[in-house]
């Protein structure tokens, strides 16, 4: 059973008096025991006395959920997508399920050895206490209420830069569709931002195509890779980093694709090399046919930067390997470590001339992280880079038929790649507060990492950049035996135990992949620094109470 599954939840009943960490396996071997939805007949509630409590006494045991018995619907399980069955997403699994009960527990006054619920589970910024750039705020709220213009509230950099998005939009509103590759004056502006970031190499603004969030525009790639092929009917396989972003994972189960890890090196501050790219792709092949490889830089979950010497590797290991290139760098504005700076496959690839700057490549960006942290926006895009026009034109039908991306994470993302210039009213402003999240985000990737190597029983590599870190735990033998017997495994029991006894959320590796015989867990940085400092204290205070008990 795979505890990670929302799948294996449907035979869940929630109660005060029984553990969420005691999850039911997938199959129950009862075909009548699926989880139903109530019975609504013309919009009424079936209120049949079979789908209330059916005695007080069941009420007075705790029983919050009766599942019972009702008619077989029209669509039931063995029709649903078998890779939306075996798909999972550790990031919002059952860990994150409990850590909102007991949350709830809290305000109905439950007693509990801590006072709130700490989410490390996810990198969502403002979530966490991160406050929103003004300047985008402000453009982001006049284009939202056009009346706004007249506020004498509002610098005039501000109501130009939301004239021109409006003026861009049809109807001069943000309610109106866009074309499907998103508006062509912010896609221009994309363009231009990775032109001077690349150091004067161009890009072409139609090749740019605006999503809702990179994780939009990483599936809508993906899934132009998901038919055999007439050649070869082996199933499509993608090479993927371990640790990963289960996004990968996700959407490669969810299409049918074959998941194709290569390790990253622990003992090398989680960088690449090249033995271990040959070994991943020739044990792939022989069950699939690869047709391309995601780099995830700065990397997430492990946090570390790649050297251009590195991405020089990776360059020239897929134009050997006729391999299709993603490169996933939305935290590029983040960078930690004195002497590293973020490399862009595109700059990399095209400053080492033929054969390699004519590789097949997609980079990815988001306002969802950096600086920015406008998670719930949903404002990406992509830059798409030599891809076969036939290729290309089936990619505009596809996303065409998902009409447009979110208008105002269009703006947003318009916001992150053309800020305010020297001079502007909105400019002192604006970089006053980039640098102060940036320089407090590098003091709590500093923190995390020194105070998990103070800790017996962990290590931790130095977050070098993006929003997390995945330290190593040790997990006695004992406690390995308690894992099994609950059916989990023993680093996801190690999470369980630490979020019931501290309030402490945070993802097991296993959820993101990890060398055999090794346990991590994934935390973000992002708690401000006073709630970051109670949270690594009760992860070090747990940790060692837990070695403790398990080593005796």
């Amino acid at each position: 059973m795979d505890p990670n599954n929302f799948a294996s939840m449907k035979d869940l009943k929630l109660c005060e008096s029984s553990s969420c960490t005691d999850l039911p396996s997938l199959d129950s071997g009862d075909p009548e025991s699926d989880l139903s939805s109530p019975n609504f007949t013309n919009g009424i509630h079936d209120g049949s006395e079979e789908s209330r409590f059916s005695s007080e006494e069941d009420e007075d045991e705790g029983l919050c959920m009766r599942l019972t018995v009702e008619p077989r619907r029209v669509l039931t399980v063995d029709m649903v997508n078998e890779g939306i069955k075996v798909m999972t997403y550790a990031v919002r699994g059952p860990l994150l399920l409990r850590a909102n009960e007991i949350e709830q527990e809290l305000k109905n006054g439950v007693e509990k050895p801590f006072k709130n619920v700490i989410k490390g589970n996810i990198g969502d910024a403002h979530a966490m206490g991160n406050r929103p750039i003004t300047f985008i705020r402000q453009v982001m709220a006049i284009v939202t209420c056009p009346m706004l213009l007249e506020s004498k509230e509002f610098p005039d950099d501000v109501k130009l830069r939301a004239k021109e998005i409006l003026e861009a939009c049809r109807g001069g509103s943000v309610g109106a569709y866009s074309d499907s590759p998103g508006i062509e004056i912010i896609r221009r502006h994309v363009a231009e931002y990775i032109t001077n970031r690349d150091g004067g190499i161009p890009s072409d603004w139609r090749n740019i195509m605006l999503s809702a969030g990179a994780s939009e525009a990483i599936r809508s790639i993906l899934k132009l890779m998901t038919n055999p092929g007439i050649v070869c009917q082996k199933k499509p396989g993608v090479m993927i980093p371990i640790p990963q972003y289960p996004l990968y994972s996700a959407t490669l189960a969810e299409y049918g694709m074959e998941q194709c890890g290569y390790y990253l090196d622990e003992s090398k501050e989680w960088s690449l090399c090249s033995t271990e790219l040959d070994r991943s792709i020739r044990e792939a092949r022989k069950r699939c046919t690869v047709r391309a490889i995601v780099i995830i830089n700065p990397g997430n979950p492990t946090g570390q930067v790649l050297s251009r010497q590195n991405i020089e590797m990776i360059i020239k290991f897929a134009h050997k390997e006729k391999l299709f290139l993603l490169a996933d760098e939305v935290y590029q504005h983040n960078v930690y470590s004195p002497g590293l700076k973020f490399h862009s496959f595109k700059k990399v690839m095209m400053e080492m001339g033929e054969p390699y700057s004519s590789l097949e490549l997609v980079s990815f960006m988001s306002c969802s992280k950096g600086y920015m942290g406008e998670c719930g926006v949903r404002g990406g895009y992509a830059e798409i880079v030599n891809m076969d026009k036939d290729v290309m034109g089936m990619l505009q039908k596809s996303v065409s038929a998902k009409l447009c991306p979110p208008i105002l994470g269009q703006a947003c993302m318009d916001l992150v790649v053309d800020p305010p210039k020297a001079g502007d009213p909105s400019y002192d402003l604006w970089r006053c507060e980039v640098q102060e999240v940036l320089t407090s985000l590098a003091r709590r990737a500093d923190m995390v990492a020194t105070t998990l190597n103070q800790t017996e029983g962990m290590s931790c590599n130095v977050v070098q950049g993006a929003m997390y870190a995945f330290p190593k735990v040790m997990i006695p033998e004992k406690a390995l035996k308690a894992a099994e017997e609950r059916g989990q495994p023993p680093d996801v029991f190690y999470a369980f135990c630490l979020l019931e006894a501290t309030g402490v959320c945070v993802i097991p590796g296993s959820g993101f992949g990890q060398e055999r015989g090794t346990y991590h867990f994934r935390t973000t940085i992002l708690p401000q620094e006073d709630k970051l400092t109670d949270m690594l204290q009760r992860i070090k205070n747990f940790h060692l109470k837990f070695m403790k008990e398990y080593s005796s």
